[in-house]
């Protein structure tokens, strides 16, 4: 059996703290400062835990900093929040890419960062980054599972049900984070309506892909803000995305 503080154990330990103290700001929100010298108690422990071994991975490291990065936050303290956020992105870019969603998560809490500093530029460039790591995902998968359905559809007409690839924390993840940097597009989008068209679109797929009503619901929203902008490319774009989404609604599941 592992020691108790091995590498295994304490990722393990991580992965199922880690509502607890990945959002330690909505912790505080609700239970007061305690909650958030209980988070600091266990991820100091943690740390500790990561110097002294010598065998924890990359994206061991960046769950841990990550989480403390979220930590500082919640304690209004950027410039360490900063620190342990820049630490992320890079051991999760050594563990799974720069461009992998795994990563996004990194560059979001960051532009929440540079958003509340009123450094929007900043913001604005890493919620784009964010968006499409997400899009590219997202789109990629689904191409993957079209190609897939074309082969193998059978002489009924019956197709194979949508998945996103993701598990529950991960579709939860990107529900989350794609939703705020839709409300912070709205917020903005009669400067910049084609990002907050992007975002929509990027939830559309989403929602598609986990088989929810809500993908309709996000459709319907970016084609009426493209007709607003008249742009008539991408109306026919989401047009044609709602035509398959009904489609696809439409044939009976295998």
């Amino acid at each position: 059996m592992s020691a108790p503080d091995s590498t295994a154990h304490f990722h393990a330990l991580l992965q199922f703290r880690r509502r607890k103290a990945a959002r330690p700001a909505a912790a505080a929100e609700t239970t007061g400062l305690g909650r958030i010298i209980q988070a600091e108690e266990y991820l100091s422990q943690a740390q500790c835990t990561v110097l002294k071994s010598t065998e924890c991975s990359n994206a061991t490291h960046s769950l841990l900093h990550r989480n403390l990065g979220l930590l500082y936050i919640a304690k209004k303290n950027y410039e360490e929040a900063r620190y342990h956020l820049a630490n992320d992105i890079y051991f999760a870019s050594c563990a799974f890419g720069t461009e992998d969603i795994r990563t996004s998560g990194g560059y979001f809490h960051l532009a929440n960062i540079f958003y509340d500093l009123n450094k929007l530029d900043l913001a604005d460039t890493l919620y784009t980054k964010v968006s499409e790591i997400w899009h590219k995902y997202l789109d990629n998968h689904y191409q993957v599972l079209s190609k897939d359905r074309i082969q193998q559809i059978d002489l009924l007409g019956r197709h194979f049900v949508n998945d996103t690839g993701l598990d529950e924390a991960q579709e939860a993840e990107a529900i989350r984070i794609l939703t705020s940097v839709l409300n912070i597009r709205e917020s903005t989008s009669a400067r910049a309506p084609q990002k907050t068209i992007f975002v929509l679109k990027t939830l559309v797929m989403l929602y598609h892909l986990m088989n929810s009503s809500k993908a309709k619901e996000y459709a319907t929203r970016a084609l009426n803000l493209a007709r607003e902008q008249l742009d008539v490319q991408e109306q026919t774009g989401i047009e044609e995305l709602l035509s398959l989404i009904s489609t696809e609604e439409d044939l009976p599941v295998t």
